[in-house]
C-alpha cells in the first residue's frame, strides 16, 4: 500500500480509534492498584483479540497487577518490540475532576498522553495488517508493563528479556510536540539516613548528636557531584527528621534524585554517594538505593532507526524531529 492508501484507511477509522482511547482511559489504572490493573489488562486482551491478527497473549500476574505480552505474526526473524505500560499516575476518582473530553480538536483525559493512546495505536497496527491482508517484515511483540510509573520493579526483568530477543524496540510513550526520543537520561534514586544521638535540647544538649544537622552538612557534598555541562544533575528533593521541638533529633533522612547521560557518570555518582562520611563522628550514615534505570544513549543504531522513521514520515508529508530528554522510561 502507498502512503495515500494508508492515510485513507486511518481516516475511515478515526472515530473508532477515538472511541477506543476513551474506553481505555475510562478504566482508571493507577500504579499499585492490582484490581484496576487487571481491569485494563482485560480490556487490552479483548481489544487485541478483536483485531483479527494471528496472535498469542501471555499475562504475568504480579502484586501490582498484570503484565501483558502479545505476540503477533510469528516467524523466524527477530521481532519488532512495541513497548509501553498500562499504569498511570492518577489515583482512582481523578477522572471526575478531569473527564475525558475533546477541546479545540484535542482529546484530553487521565493517562491519554502517558500513555493509553499509545496502547490503542499498538493494537491498531495489528489491526491494519490483519485488515489489509499484509504481513509486517518481522513478527511483532507488544509488551505492556503494569508498574512503569513506579520504577518497573517487577516489569524490568520482563522488559530486558523481550528487548534482548528483539531486532528493534519502539517505545510508545510520547514526548512533547511529537518529537521522537533518541536519547534519554538514566536515573538513580537514593535515601541518605543519618543516625544520631537524641538528647534534651535544653537540659543536656552536649550529649546529643544532631541527625538533621549532619544531613545539612552532607547536602553541599552531594550537590557538588553535579556536572550540568555533560547532563549530570544531582538534587536533594525531600528531607525529614526529628520528633519534637525540644529534642535533638536521633534520625533524619533526605532523598536524592540523580540523572545522567552515560553509564560512566552513573558509576561515578554511585561510588561518590556511597563514600559519604559523617562530619560528626557520633553520627552514622546509611545510604539506601541505587541506579534505577540506565541511560538510552544516542548510538549510531538509534540514529539509523530514527532516520528510517523520518524517511517514512516524509512519505506522509510529516516532518519528524528528534529530541533527548531527562525523564525516565522503560525504553
Amino acid at each position: 500500500m502507498n502512503a495515500r492508501e494508508v492515510l485513507d484507511y486511518y481516516k475511515k477509522r478515526e472515530t473508532t480509534v477515538i472511541k477506543s482511547i476513551r474506553e481505555i482511559v475510562e478504566i482508571e489504572s493507577p500504579s499499585h492498584d492490582a484490581e484496576a490493573s487487571r481491569k485494563v489488562a482485560d480490556w487490552v486482551e479483548t481489544a487485541a483479540r478483536a483485531t483479527g491478527a494471528e496472535l498469542s497473549i501471555e499475562r504475568i500476574s504480579v502484586a501490582d497487577g498484570d503484565h501483558l505480552v502479545i505476540r503477533a505474526f510469528g516467524g523466524r526473524n527477530k521481532p519488532i518490540l512495541l513497548l509501553g505500560h498500562t499504569d498511570t499516575v492518577h489515583p482512582v476518582g481523578t477522572r471526575e475532576q478531569n473527564p475525558t473530553r475533546i477541546e479545540d480538536g484535542k482529546l484530553f483525559g487521565c493517562g491519554i498522553f502517558d500513555m493509553k493512546s499509545g496502547v490503542v495505536l499498538m493494537l491498531e497496527a495489528l489491526r491494519f495488517f490483519a485488515a489489509t491482508g499484509t504481513r509486517p517484515p518481522r513478527p511483532i511483540t507488544i509488551l505492556l508493563s503494569c508498574d512503569e510509573e513506579v520504577g518497573s520493579h517487577s516489569g524490568r526483568e520482563l522488559v530486558e528479556r523481550e528487548a534482548r530477543n528483539a531486532d528493534v524496540c519502539l517505545v510508545f510513550e510520547p514526548s512533547a510536540n511529537g518529537r521522537v526520543k533518541t536519547g534519554r537520561k538514566g536515573t538513580g534514586f537514593y535515601t541518605l539516613h543519618a543516625h544520631g544521638v537524641p538528647s534534651h535540647a535544653g537540659l543536656e544538649p552536649e550529649k546529643g548528636a544532631n541527625a538533621i544537622a549532619e544531613i545539612a552538612r552532607q547536602i553541599p557534598h552531594i550537590h557538588v557531584l553535579e556536572n550540568a555541562e555533560i547532563g549530570t544533575t544531582v538534587n536533594v528533593c525531600t528531607m525529614h527528621g526529628g520528633t519534637t521541638t525540644n529534642v535533638i533529633p536521633e534520625h533524619a533522612q533526605c532523598t536524592i534524585d540523580v540523572r545522567f547521560s552515560s553509564l560512566s557518570e552513573a558509576q561515578r555518582i554511585d561510588t561518590a554517594v556511597r563514600k559519604l562520611q559523617p562530619q560528626d563522628s557520633r553520627v552514622s550514615l546509611e545510604i539506601v538505593g541505587d541506579i534505577n534505570r540506565p541511560p538510552m544513549e544516542r548510538t549510531d543504531a538509534i540514529v539509523r532507526l530514527f532516520e528510517n522513521a523520518r524517511d517514512i514520515a516524509a512519505e506522509f508529508d510529516y516532518e519528524l524531529d528528534e529530541r533527548q530528554v531527562g525523564g525516565a522510561s522503560d525504553g
